[in-house]
């Protein structure tokens, strides 16, 4: 069992890891397990690598493809899962597939609504679904909808709308030139609250593998929660995002902001 332990120590210390932009986080543990650092295209065992590198490594004209003892911080092609309006139009996609091929999955109630994938609710790329968009705003003329650009992060540009002409604000801005695309969600009115405020789980898993999958989840999370207790998104408070935005970035600024545990 000694020796084991043993080998199994020198080949850990003999990793070799590559890095494209440093973190003390990450620093702190290649030093910790006397990992080597490289500069190597190709002789690397870990690599931490930014999406631009990754997209760079794994360009068809490249032909690169790992090999069993390298590991790489993110999958190829991950935004497919992780940019907002491309993880929707998946989604839309699997749901169909399953409906042609008969899956229970994909079964629908007697009002056309899934019954398994309805966690997704009703949701538009904008500008180019804006008129299927109004369409269905003019049937359901009482809902709320949320804006999200598709590619920002910690509440950036989110907007709550419940009229044709805050939505038509946004595609007034596209026309002159503003960069950022939306998607647009009908508003869930009515969430899960915890204490009156509404919240949102930070679980965390690690895909290994994808064919076959593997996931490894953490059985540790948290949840963050809003400074002030949730009512109906409406007219008077539509623009409050301490209510509706669960966003640390947003609730640290609110007056009710807990810097000790950051409202988690």
């Amino acid at each position: 069992m000694k020796t084991f332990r043993g080998e199994v120590k020198a080949a850990v210390q003999g990793v070799k890891y590559r890095t494209d932009f440093d973190k003390t986080a990450l620093q702190s543990n290649y030093d910790k397990r006397k990992w080597q650092k490289t500069t190597s295209d190709t002789d690397w065992n870990f690599f931490w690598a930014s999406v631009v590198t990754v997209r760079q490594i794994f360009n068809p004209e490249i032909g690169y493809r790992l090999n069993d003892s390298q590991i790489i911080n993110h999958f190829p092609n991950h935004v497919e899962m992780t940019r907002k309006d491309l993880m929707v139009k998946n989604i839309k996609r699997y749901r169909k597939e399953l409906e042609r091929e008969g899956n229970p999955l994909g079964a629908r109630d007697g009002n056309g609504n899934y019954i398994y994938f309805d966690f997704v609710p009703s949701t538009y790329n904008l500008p180019s679904d804006f008129s299927l968009w109004t369409e269905e705003f003019k049937r359901h003329s009482d809902d709320v909808w949320i804006l999200k650009p598709h590619g920002r992060a910690q509440g950036k540009g989110i907007v709550l709308a419940n009229k044709i002409a805050t939505v038509k604000r946004f595609m007034v801005g596209y026309s002159k030139g503003m960069r950022d695309t939306y998607i647009i969600s009908k508003y869930l009115n009515n969430p899960l609250l915890v204490g009156g405020k509404k919240f949102d789980l930070r679980l965390y898993v690690l895909v290994t593998n994808y064919r076959p999958l593997k996931i490894y989840f953490n059985t540790e999370g948290f949840a963050r929660f809003c400074n002030v207790k949730y009512t109906s998104a409406n007219n008077s408070n539509i623009d409050n995002m301490f209510v509706h935005l669960t966003n640390v970035a947003i609730q640290k600024h609110g007056d009710d902001y807990n810097d000790k545990h950051g409202n988690k």
